[in-house]
Protein backbone atom coordinates (compact mmCIF):
# COMPACT_ATOMS: atom_id res chain seq x y z
CA UNK A 1 0.00 0.00 0.00
CA UNK A 2 1.33 3.47 -0.88
CA UNK A 3 2.11 5.86 1.95
CA UNK A 4 -0.06 8.97 1.95
CA UNK A 5 1.44 12.41 2.43
CA UNK A 6 5.07 13.34 2.73
CA UNK A 7 7.52 10.75 4.03
CA UNK A 8 8.64 11.30 7.61
CA UNK A 9 11.98 12.96 8.03
CA UNK A 10 13.93 10.78 10.46
CA UNK A 11 16.43 13.54 11.16
CA UNK A 12 13.59 15.62 12.62
CA UNK A 13 12.67 12.69 14.86
CA UNK A 14 16.26 12.51 16.11
CA UNK A 15 16.51 16.25 16.72
CA UNK A 16 13.20 16.26 18.60
CA UNK A 17 14.18 13.31 20.80
CA UNK A 18 17.55 14.90 21.60
CA UNK A 19 15.90 18.24 22.39
CA UNK A 20 13.40 16.44 24.62
CA UNK A 21 16.19 14.73 26.57
CA UNK A 22 17.92 18.09 26.93
CA UNK A 23 14.71 19.67 28.26
CA UNK A 24 14.10 16.75 30.67
CA UNK A 25 17.64 16.97 31.99
CA UNK A 26 17.65 20.75 32.40
CA UNK A 27 14.04 21.55 33.25
CA UNK A 28 12.43 18.33 34.44
CA UNK A 29 9.20 16.97 33.06
CA UNK A 30 6.77 19.50 34.55
CA UNK A 31 8.71 22.49 33.19
CA UNK A 32 9.56 20.81 29.89
CA UNK A 33 7.87 22.71 27.09
CA UNK A 34 6.92 21.20 23.74
CA UNK A 35 7.27 24.72 22.31
CA UNK A 36 10.87 24.85 23.54
CA UNK A 37 11.56 21.32 22.26
CA UNK A 38 10.29 22.42 18.83
CA UNK A 39 12.48 25.50 18.93
CA UNK A 40 15.59 23.54 19.97
CA UNK A 41 14.91 20.88 17.32
CA UNK A 42 14.32 23.43 14.57
CA UNK A 43 10.82 22.25 13.83
CA UNK A 44 7.24 23.10 14.74
CA UNK A 45 4.93 22.01 17.53
CA UNK A 46 2.42 20.52 15.02
CA UNK A 47 5.27 18.46 13.50
CA UNK A 48 5.99 17.05 16.96
CA UNK A 49 2.35 16.24 17.66
CA UNK A 50 2.10 14.44 14.31
CA UNK A 51 4.79 12.09 15.60
CA UNK A 52 3.94 11.86 19.32
CA UNK A 53 0.38 12.14 20.61
CA UNK A 54 1.20 13.98 23.84
CA UNK A 55 3.93 15.43 26.01
CA UNK A 56 3.93 12.15 27.98
CA UNK A 57 4.36 10.16 24.78
CA UNK A 58 7.22 12.41 23.66
CA UNK A 59 9.08 12.31 27.00
CA UNK A 60 8.85 8.55 27.39
CA UNK A 61 9.76 7.97 23.73
CA UNK A 62 12.93 10.02 24.24
CA UNK A 63 13.84 8.08 27.38
CA UNK A 64 13.07 4.74 25.70
CA UNK A 65 15.33 5.71 22.79
CA UNK A 66 18.10 6.64 25.23
CA UNK A 67 17.69 3.31 27.02
CA UNK A 68 17.83 1.28 23.81
CA UNK A 69 21.00 2.93 22.48
CA UNK A 70 24.02 0.70 22.82
CA UNK A 71 22.22 -2.22 24.45
CA UNK A 72 24.60 -5.19 24.60
CA UNK A 73 23.82 -8.34 22.64
CA UNK A 74 23.33 -11.58 24.59
CA UNK A 75 26.10 -14.18 24.50
CA UNK A 76 24.46 -17.02 26.41
CA UNK A 77 26.77 -16.60 29.42
CA UNK A 78 24.41 -15.48 32.21
CA UNK A 79 27.06 -13.70 34.28
CA UNK A 80 28.65 -11.93 31.30
CA UNK A 81 25.25 -10.92 29.89
CA UNK A 82 23.99 -9.57 33.23
CA UNK A 83 27.23 -7.64 33.77
CA UNK A 84 26.96 -6.11 30.29
CA UNK A 85 23.29 -5.14 30.75
CA UNK A 86 23.86 -3.67 34.21
CA UNK A 87 27.01 -1.84 33.13
CA UNK A 88 24.90 -0.19 30.43
CA UNK A 89 22.17 0.56 33.00
CA UNK A 90 24.70 2.05 35.43
CA UNK A 91 26.23 4.20 32.70
CA UNK A 92 22.83 5.56 31.68
CA UNK A 93 21.67 6.17 35.25
CA UNK A 94 24.87 7.95 36.21
CA UNK A 95 25.11 10.20 33.16
CA UNK A 96 24.53 13.87 33.99
CA UNK A 97 20.97 14.20 35.30
CA UNK A 98 20.22 10.55 34.48
CA UNK A 99 18.66 9.74 37.83
CA UNK A 100 17.13 13.21 38.04
CA UNK A 101 15.22 12.62 34.80
CA UNK A 102 13.63 9.55 36.36
CA UNK A 103 12.84 11.53 39.49
CA UNK A 104 11.04 14.21 37.50
CA UNK A 105 8.76 11.52 36.10
CA UNK A 106 8.13 9.84 39.44
CA UNK A 107 7.13 13.11 41.09
CA UNK A 108 4.33 13.42 38.54
CA UNK A 109 2.60 10.17 39.60
CA UNK A 110 -0.23 11.84 41.54
CA UNK A 111 -0.82 14.55 38.94
CA UNK A 112 -0.23 12.59 35.75
CA UNK A 113 -0.66 8.82 36.12
CA UNK A 114 -0.58 8.40 32.33
CA UNK A 115 3.03 9.60 32.29
CA UNK A 116 4.12 6.96 34.78
CA UNK A 117 2.12 4.33 32.92
CA UNK A 118 3.97 5.17 29.69
CA UNK A 119 7.30 5.23 31.54
CA UNK A 120 6.68 1.78 32.99
CA UNK A 121 5.54 0.34 29.64
CA UNK A 122 8.38 1.80 27.58
CA UNK A 123 11.34 1.78 29.96
CA UNK A 124 10.82 -0.28 33.12
CA UNK A 125 9.11 -3.34 31.64
CA UNK A 126 11.48 -3.81 28.68
CA UNK A 127 14.59 -3.57 30.89
CA UNK A 128 13.17 -6.01 33.44
CA UNK A 129 12.03 -8.38 30.67
CA UNK A 130 15.53 -8.36 29.21
CA UNK A 131 17.03 -9.25 32.59
CA UNK A 132 14.37 -11.91 33.22
CA UNK A 133 15.06 -13.40 29.78
CA UNK A 134 18.78 -13.73 30.59
CA UNK A 135 17.95 -15.38 33.91
CA UNK A 136 15.36 -17.72 32.36
CA UNK A 137 17.83 -18.78 29.70
CA UNK A 138 20.32 -19.37 32.52
CA UNK A 139 17.82 -21.68 34.16
CA UNK A 140 17.22 -23.52 30.89
CA UNK A 141 20.95 -23.99 30.31
CA UNK A 142 21.62 -25.05 33.91
CA UNK A 143 23.73 -22.00 34.77
CA UNK A 144 21.42 -21.10 37.64
CA UNK A 145 19.02 -23.07 39.80
CA UNK A 146 15.72 -24.17 38.31
CA UNK A 147 14.06 -22.96 41.53
CA UNK A 148 15.52 -19.46 41.27
CA UNK A 149 12.97 -16.66 41.74
CA UNK A 150 13.47 -14.77 38.47
CA UNK A 151 11.12 -11.91 39.40
CA UNK A 152 12.90 -11.27 42.71
CA UNK A 153 16.34 -11.57 41.13
CA UNK A 154 15.35 -9.00 38.48
CA UNK A 155 14.16 -6.63 41.21
CA UNK A 156 17.38 -7.06 43.19
CA UNK A 157 19.59 -6.52 40.15
CA UNK A 158 17.92 -3.26 39.15
CA UNK A 159 16.90 -2.07 42.62
CA UNK A 160 20.45 -2.15 43.94
CA UNK A 161 21.32 0.85 41.78
CA UNK A 162 18.46 2.99 43.06
CA UNK A 163 19.17 1.97 46.66
CA UNK A 164 22.87 2.82 46.36
CA UNK A 165 22.12 6.14 44.64
CA UNK A 166 19.92 7.19 47.56
CA UNK A 167 22.83 6.75 49.99
CA UNK A 168 24.48 9.78 48.42
CA UNK A 169 27.77 7.90 48.07
CA UNK A 170 29.56 7.81 44.73
CA UNK A 171 28.69 4.82 42.57
CA UNK A 172 31.70 2.50 42.48
CA UNK A 173 32.96 1.81 38.94
CA UNK A 174 32.53 -1.94 39.23
CA UNK A 175 29.25 -1.77 41.17
CA UNK A 176 27.43 -3.64 38.40
CA UNK A 177 29.85 -6.59 38.74
CA UNK A 178 29.41 -6.73 42.51
CA UNK A 179 25.63 -6.65 42.18
CA UNK A 180 25.58 -9.44 39.58
CA UNK A 181 27.96 -11.63 41.59
CA UNK A 182 25.98 -11.11 44.80
CA UNK A 183 22.66 -11.99 43.18
CA UNK A 184 24.06 -14.94 41.23
CA UNK A 185 25.55 -16.37 44.43
CA UNK A 186 22.00 -16.83 45.68
CA UNK A 187 20.81 -18.40 42.43
CA UNK A 188 23.42 -21.15 42.06
CA UNK A 189 22.59 -24.83 41.84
Amino acid sequence: MAQLGRPRETEIDERVLQATLQQLACMGYSRMSVDEVAKLAGTTKPAIYRRWASKEDLATAALARLQSEGMPQPTGDVRADLIAVLKDFQKKLMRPNGMAMIGTLLVEEQHNPELLKCFRERIVVPRRCGIARILSEGQASGQISAEADIEMASTLLVGAFYAHYLTGKPMPREFHVRVVDSVLAGLQL
